[in-house]
């Protein structure tokens, strides 16, 4: 669910949660690649949400319609659920994907905004995912994130090497999330990085942003320039 507002047609690209942790060819899984970058991301986010008052967890987030406080919880069903429970899950809610996420959401609620958090802070080191790139959870891990942050006017300065890893993937990918649709026919230049990608009117503006703009938060695009910035502003506000 890394699309502000969730829609079943998105879903039906491909599961949002699944596989249980494991080993890839010997070696542990969360060793290596995209692994250690979200058990950072997440490592981050837990600390930046420690102070956060039961006011402050009702804010409405950049996701339609979820509170900062659902978005987190969001986040750990996803890094919880085993595709088998996964499965079940979208069995027993007659394939609607929505569904599927908002039931699986209110599993990891809580009864408080501090158990959320706790929830949260449980799964930091977990490997669990869907049949999908770990580079796909890194994304979500870092837009839900910023989902959160934002709101809050929490700020993180994300390493750009993690969140350039995160703008090539979603550049060539419309998989759960609608991204590389988005910015089909633009030019998009990092001015703090090495991400540039795609050719047309120019959007520029911090990798972070474009990121966020790729995924659909056209409050982002305020901090991009460029001939293609009301375009894509156009593209995140009628996805």
């Amino acid at each position: 669910m890394t699309d502000p507002e969730p829609r079943a047609a998105r879903s039906n690209r491909g599961p949002t949660q699944g596989t249980p942790r494991g080993t890839t060819g010997g070696t542990p899984r969360g060793t290596t690649g995209a692994w250690p970058l979200i058990r950072a991301e997440r490592t981050a986010l837990a600390a930046d949400l420690a102070d956060v008052t039961d006011e402050q967890w009702a804010t409405p987030s950049l996701c339609t319609d979820l509170t900062v406080r659902e978005v987190l919880a969001h986040l750990t069903a996803g890094a919880s659920l085993n595709s088998v429970r996964w499965l079940a899950g979208v069995i027993r809610c007659r394939f609607d994907f929505d569904k599927q996420v908002a039931m699986r959401l209110a599993e990891q609620l809580g009864a408080t905004p501090s158990e959320t958090l706790e929830r949260f802070r449980r799964v930091v080191p977990s490997t669990t995912k869907p049949p999908l790139p770990a580079l796909a959870m890194l994304g979500e891990t870092i837009v839900h994130g910023e989902d959160i942050r934002r709101p809050l006017g929490i700020a993180r300065d994300h390493p750009i090497e993690t969140v350039t890893q995160v703008a090539e993937y979603y550049r060539g990918s419309d998989m759960v999330v609608l991204a590389k649709g988005r910015i089909d026919g633009l030019s998009l230049t990092a001015t703090d990085g090495p991400f540039t990608t795609g050719a047309g009117p120019l959007v520029s503006g911090t990798t972070l942003a474009l990121v966020m703009a790729m995924t659909g938060r056209a409050t982002y695009c305020d901090g991009l320039e460029g001939d293609g910035v009301d375009l894509l502003r156009g593209r995140c506000e009628t996805a």
